[in-house]
């Protein structure tokens, strides 16, 4: 077993925009040094001036140093067949590879971490980066923050690590299956071991222990497992995955009750890194009201606090369409439901004259009797239903409850619970905010699987209320 130990020196932090400056590769066999290799790389870009600063690396020195093409065939062999080893491998593992593959040379090595390894060799140290560890050590750096000195200290902080018991620790790291080397680098594999195989909520957490990230999972292990596996080595990912420390979860009955609560803990918590689900959704209602000449007048507005809406959605447009069906099958006045908002003459429906409400020529007691049916009907119309399924952890039934067409709420029954009417149920569940990304789960969900479904209302109304 050879171990290849790197230092590599960058323009940047990640690796898709940004060159290497200096590699060095230390080939060693478990006891002793056996190749060196060390050069100066020119990245083909300017170099930043703080990099300048850090590193001493200057675009000046560079300019005659060859270019990663004509090292590439060099490197590769190094590293090829050998076991990557690195201070925060993630990173001089993710440049490396990905400047290999830009010129044709496929790397699959193994990894270690010393930072990883540090800790499990050397516990309760104050601080595990290169400078502070190889100072708890007494490991001497010399040329800090070029790839030679790094490398050099990295070696014998990895002498160090083999003499005091690493070589189990290596073992298991390098099991098949082990994917440690492959998590956040401060992200303890003990994370990930907790997490069952049952769908849930996980929560990443940075250092403050503050939530970054909400996702839902039908598995919550290889969910979370998948997060670290991918290839994307772009700016947003990588400052993401650096700044994982910590995952919490909570397991779901079933996938569907998953991703609902993920919905209302990303709208309740606003994470810094979830993108979809992210937005305030503008919510609308149709509401009702009398006017002063004894008029019952529809109109669509934002949701008001205070006040009950006939009906709730998320697009004007849905709204609009809504009240152009009543119109048409009520015979409405468009004007009265301010549908029409010209000083044209009433355009009616389907062809059909208005009835006269807007011009006082039908009574408000004819017209209303309308409204109110039409009102009447579309509350007939949204249909109220329950999802019952086997809970996948705990031995209890999963309801989720839609009541006239809003999400009403969520929770688990006992096994042998029958419903018997609206109003028990609904004591036996947690109220959730109505929303209407998960009103389409919902629907979606009780068409897919109808014999999981305990409906209040014919079950044709779910057919047509979704489509």
């Amino acid at each position: 077993m050879e171990f290849a130990i790197i230092d590599i020196e960058t323009t940047g932090g990640y690796a898709s925009a940004n060159g290497i400056t200096e590699i060095a590769i230390y080939i060693h066999n478990g006891t002793e040094i056996v190749q060196h290799y060390e050069t100066l790389i020119n990245p083909v870009q300017a170099i930043p001036r703080y990099i300048q600063a850090l590193t001493g690396i200057t675009n000046e020195m560079v300019a005659n140093a060859p270019v990663f093409e004509n090292a590439a065939r060099e490197i590769f062999e190094l590293l090829q067949g050998r076991i990557f080893v690195a201070h925060n491998v993630n990173f001089d593992y993710s440049f490396v590879k990905h400047h290999l593959d830009v010129n044709g040379y496929t790397l699959n090595s193994p990894k270690l971490c010393t930072v990883r390894l540090g800790k499990k060799v050397f516990p309760q140290l104050p601080s595990y980066s290169l400078g502070n560890l190889c100072r708890s050590l007494n490991i001497e750096i010399e040329n800090r923050h070029r790839a030679g000195g790094d490398c050099f200290a990295t070696v014998k902080l990895f002498e160090k690590i083999l003499a005091n018991g690493g070589l189990t620790h290596i073992e298991q790291a390098l099991k098949r299956g082990s994917r440690e080397q492959y998590l956040p680098l401060h992200l303890d594999k003990s994370e990930i071991d907790k997490l069952p195989y049952t769908p849930g909520v996980y929560y990443f957490l940075d250092q403050k222990g503050k939530i970054i990230y909400v996702g839902k999972a039908k598995n919550l292990k290889f969910r979370v497992r998948s997060h670290f596996t991918g290839t994307n080595i772009g700016p947003n990912r990588q400052e993401f995955i650096r700044n994982i420390h910590k995952i919490n979860f909570t397991e779901c009955g079933t996938e569907l009750m998953a991703a609902v609560f993920e919905c209302t803990e990303i709208k309740r918590l606003w994470p810094k890194y979830n993108r979809s689900l992210k937005r305030y959704e503008r919510v609308y209602g149709l509401y009702m009201y009398e006017d002063r000449n004894g008029y019952m007048r529809l109109v669509i507005e934002k949701k008001k606090k205070n006040l009950q809406p006939v009906y709730t959605f998320s697009l004007l447009l849905e709204g609009k369409q809504l009240v152009q069906k009543m119109i048409a099958e009520f015979e409405l006045c468009p004007k009265l439901c301010y549908i029409q908002t010209d000083n044209d003459d009433c355009i009616g429906a389907n062809g059909n004259p208005c009835r006269g409400a807007c011009s006082k020529k039908e009574s408000p007691e004819e017209y209303n009797t309308r409204v109110f049916m039409a009102v009447q009907h579309i509350k007939e119309f949204l249909p109220t239903f329950a999802l019952l399924d086997d809970s996948k952890h705990n031995g209890k039934q999963v309801c989720l409850l839609m009541e006239e067409g809003r999400f009403y709420g969520m929770g688990y029954l006992s096994s042998s619970y029958k419903i018997q009417t609206l109003e028990d149920l609904k004591e036996r569940l947690e109220v959730q905010t109505d929303v209407a990304y998960i009103r389409t789960l919902i629907l979606n969900h009780a068409q897919q699987f109808p014999q999981k479904l305990f409906s209040f209302l014919p079950q044709i109304a779910i057919k047509e209320f979704s489509s």
